[in-house]
């Protein structure tokens, strides 16, 4: 049977959640072991776990052989090895735990995560035994816009190149230096078609690369729709966020660096990156 590690690190109590909700999810398809400090059973957290009725596990050192490893704590996750497995990043579940709190205070914590936890073990479950896809040497997306020049025009300064070529019903860009990120993303109650796209993006390399792209959209015209903000909510990025000339949504991000993670706001209230731009 292939093997899932689950690296807990400083939060061992959300790690001993983590197992028995996978155990459970997964149905004996992965045996699943725990990693983590052992500090103890009696901590408020443990306290609170027996009250949601979770067993403890036994802690187990990291099995380099491990078939899956799921990060909860990055700032001690242990460094993949080459003959180590897929390593899958779940650090976001322990963001409400980053501060230490009252036993009052983590209850709703911990019952907060549950619901997050379970749709990620319905994706781990739909990602196991995938058969083999198509042998894919190119991907490539395709917008439609009504003023095509127009829409040249924005999108060569966004790439910062012009197309490869175009005649008088497309344009095609292609840039040597990008890495192609695609983003599934829940519909959230909107209805699906054929034509739907939430948004497209590019990641820069830091905060002061977001605040950067600010000031040159700014000169280029471009329409702002937020300016630039550190947010903390789902994934937490430093993001400004732009509309092309049809409305289609271009968000400019950075990830944020761990002593920026730890800096994290216990209201996650977003913080502004240039002053004046706060509503």
């Amino acid at each position: 049977m292939k093997q899932l590690t689950v690296f807990a690190g400083r939060h061992l109590a959300l790690g001993h959640l983590v197992c028995r909700r996978l155990e459970a999810g997964l149905d004996g398809r992965l045996d699943v072991t725990l990693q983590g400090h052992d500090t103890g059973v009696a901590a408020p957290e443990f306290e609170v776990l027996r009250e949601l009725g979770v067993e403890c596990m036994d802690i187990t050192l990291r099995d380099s052989a491990a078939d899956y490893l799921i990060v909860l704590d990055a700032a001690e996750a242990p460094a993949p090895t080459p003959d180590g497995g897929r390593v899958i990043d779940w650090t976001l579940l322990s963001a409400p735990f980053a501060q230490a709190a009252s036993e009052a205070e983590l209850r709703p914590r911990f019952m907060a995560v549950e619901g997050p936890l379970r749709a990620r073990i319905d994706i781990l479950l739909a990602l196991l035994d995938l058969p083999v896809g198509p042998s894919g040497a190119e991907f490539h997306g395709s917008i439609r816009v009504y003023d095509l020049a127009r829409s040249v025009r924005f999108y060569a300064w966004l790439l910062d190149i012009w197309p490869r070529e175009w005649t008088h019903r497309y344009a095609t860009f292609v840039h040597p230096d990008f890495a192609l990120t695609f983003v599934l993303l829940v519909a959230d109650d909107k209805t699906l078609h054929h034509d739907t796209l939430y948004h497209l993006g590019i990641g820069v390399a830091d905060r002061a690369a977001v605040i950067e792209a600010y000031h040159r959209a700014l000169v280029a015209g471009v329409t702002v729709g937020k300016p630039p903000r550190t947010t903390w909510r789902g994934t937490p990025l430093h993001e400004l966020w732009l509309a092309d000339p049809d409305g289609t949504l271009i968000e400019i991000y950075a990830r944020l660096t761990l002593p920026e993670l730890a800096a994290m706001p216990a209201n996650l209230e977003p913080e502004y990156l240039v002053p004046g731009t706060a509503p």
